[in-house]
């Protein structure tokens, strides 16, 4: 099964938000039960405690279910557990990587993935309350990660 981690500083607002985004497009595409999805934080000080009112309310506006999520913090396992560990901004890639204890090549910058893009991180809205930009940019980053996942892994996707 091919494997997507979500990262944010807290995982309640943009990690949970992509999470959910793309969980939305894997099951448009057919691909569940192929494809597994989670978000974590680099911080503790959420743990346990469902997506920001932000981040529901938008998930809601756009029909997107959030059910049964709750914050967790990244763990070691992570690190080999998942194809691709996806941080959400440049301070959380750092954070990763220095988690990471080795070379990590399944780390990735969320903006990577955003075509033509000139942001160089995911604004988090838990301090800009811009919950609709950063649901923009999730949006149409997640949309190149399901093709992206769809080229480079589709003998395993059949």
């Amino acid at each position: 099964m091919i494997s997507v981690l979500f990262v944010c500083l807290g995982n309640i607002c943009r990690s949970p938000m992509a999470e959910a985004v793309f969980r939305h497009y894997v099951k448009e595409a057919g691909l569940q039960d192929k494809i597994h999805i989670d978000s974590a934080g680099t911080g503790d000080w959420h743990v346990g405690n469902i997506p920001h009112v932000g981040t529901r309310t938008k998930l809601n506006q756009a029909g997107i279910s959030y059910v049964g999520m709750e914050a967790r913090q990244v763990a070691p396992s992570d690190f080999t557990h998942f194809n691709f560990i996806i941080a959400m901004d440049n301070s959380n890639f750092k954070n990763l990587t220095r988690l990471c204890g080795r070379p990590c090549s399944d780390l990735y910058r969320f903006v990577d993935f955003i075509p033509n893009t000139t942001y160089e991180e995911i604004p988090d809205p838990y301090f800009t309350g811009d919950f609709e930009e950063t649901y923009d940019l999730i949006s149409a980053g997640c949309q190149q990660l399901l093709e992206k996942i769809k080229t480079q892994y589709r003998h395993q996707l059949i």
